[in-house]
């Protein structure tokens, strides 16, 4: 998965424990929580409340400096065990190895050529960590008492991992061990680079991401020292914030969604090995197939021997990618970014607007998307900026008259145009608000590849349109 395998040191693993006592670290636990779940600040003071979590975070990580469990060597030097636990637990193995990929990280390399479609990866379900097996595993007991457990499944899966790790018996060892040790989610970015993202459409989820870690974490680190049903839970002696951000990395870079045992919903799973593959552009190429009870996932494309096996992680913008992966993927056809529009509620047209709006189900204010592949905008979007951008003559055409239910439905579709004079007002209008919002990075790194293509397709509209 891109950068999301590249292997790290981790610090807080080395040198000698701190001593802390229980009640000075309980104080510092509740003073996290209660910074985290008061009540969310006012605009603007995101980034200065964030500054103060992640200070009583460092007071914590400081002070549990050595606590956190490491395994001895190389996640490389695990491989060989997870590729011989895989064979025996009866998954496929014979058509790849797990090979270094430089840059992409880890992934899957090809031992001879597969053909497109071919099915060449099965999982058995009792590889699988699932939030099923949670409920069945040491940590039942807290599941079934706990109503943030059963209705969060990937907390769930978080220190579902974190038991099975601290258990020198768990049958899960040989692929927890080949998990990275530290990731490129930004929950291990440093102060500084978190700061960088300001301006960026990312810096609020980066930061949202960051609080409801800190105030998961402290939750349960309570929970683990006090309720009574987590008193034979190894993470009562050691439970790191350190540990809890590893495993919501391990998590959230891996979850995936498969049928219950008996099929009547979906449950979150890591699915070890299959999750050794890297990202590119694609359809969806994994399946379950109930029947046998395993994960499948057939080649989604030729792959000649030596080649990397790649799969495709869905429809993520790269904002996604490196918030909930760790990883840009520079190639992507799925990127787009995020712009609100809405009527204003003092504009003399609004009750008019948002009437047209409400007849097409769409909201009088809303987050469209801005697409860098064809076409840029959505039919949705199209026919907001139509409406948006409408004369009072032109609103009376699609609420007054037999063919005015009719017309709403045209409203998505380029074949059909309110005005041509309509057309270029919402072309220039996208064309300004584009503009500005590149204006708000520090850098037009993050946009560079974006930036010349939506903009070169929202001029040639324009351009298009006048030209009529």
């Amino acid at each position: 998965m891109g950068k999301k395998s590249r292997v790290k040191t981790q610090k807080s693993g080395s040198g000698a424990s701190a001593v802390v006592s229980p009640k000075e670290m309980m104080n510092l636990i509740s003073e996290l929580l209660q910074k985290c779940s008061s009540t969310a600040p006012s605009a603007g003071k995101e980034w200065e409340e964030y500054i103060q979590i992640r200070g009583l975070v460092e007071k914590i990580r400081k002070k549990q400096k050595g606590l956190s469990v490491v395994f001895e060597g190389s996640r490389e030097d695990y491989f060989s065990d997870l590729m011989s636990w895989a064979q025996e637990s009866g998954a496929s193995c014979d058509g790849f190895t797990v090979t270094d990929f430089g840059t992409e990280g880890y992934g899957l390399r090809a031992t001879r050529d597969i053909k497109a479609e071919e099915l060449f990866l099965w999982i058995p379900r009792k590889m699988l960590m699932t939030v099923e097996s949670a409920q069945n595993s040491v940590l039942g007991p807290l599941y079934s008492q706990d109503r943030i457990l059963q209705a969060m499944g990937n907390v769930t899966l978080a220190l579902h991992l974190l038991c099975e790790r601290a258990d020198p018996a768990s049958s899960w060892l040989p692929y927890i061990r080949s998990l990275p040790q530290e990731y490129d989610t930004p929950l291990y970015y440093q102060q500084d680079e978190v700061q960088q993202l300001l301006g960026t459409q990312a810096v609020q989820d980066v930061l949202s991401q960051y609080k409801n870690t800190a105030r998961q974490y402290a939750y349960f680190y309570k929970l683990v020292q006090t309720h009574p049903a987590a008193s034979k839970l190894a993470l009562k002696d050691s439970f790191t914030f350190d540990d809890y951000r590893w495993a919501v990395s391990s998590v959230m870079t891996r979850q995936n969604q498969i049928p219950t045992e008996d099929g009547s919903r979906v449950t979150l799973a890591l699915i070890p090995l299959w999750d050794m593959c890297n990202h590119t552009n694609g359809l969806i190429t994994t399946g379950y197939n109930l029947e046998d009870d395993r994960c499948e996932c057939v080649a989604l494309q030729d792959y000649k021997e030596n080649e990397q096996i790649y799969i495709f992680y869905g429809t993520r913008s790269n904002a996604e990618f490196v918030i909930h992966n760790g990883f840009f993927f520079q190639d992507n056809a799925h990127d787009r970014v995020k712009i609100k529009l809405g009527v204003s509620k003092s504009e003399r047209l609004y009750a008019m607007k948002a009437e047209v709006l409400a007849r097409a189900g769409i909201p009088a204010s809303c987050v469209f998307a801005l697409h860098c592949n064809e076409p840029p905008i959505s039919a949705q979007l199209l026919a907001f900026l139509r409406v948006f951008c409408m004369t009072e003559e032109e609103l009376k055409d699609y609420l007054l008259g037999d063919r005015a239910i009719n017309k709403i439905f045209t409203l998505g579709n380029s074949e059909f145009p309110v005005s041509w004079d309509n057309e270029i007002k919402l072309w220039t209008f996208l064309e300004t608000r584009a503009a500005l919002l590149l204006k708000t990075y520090k850098t037009t790194s993050e946009v560079s590849r974006l930036e010349p293509k939506l903009c070169w397709k929202l001029w040639s509209e324009v351009s298009d349109c006048r030209s009529i």
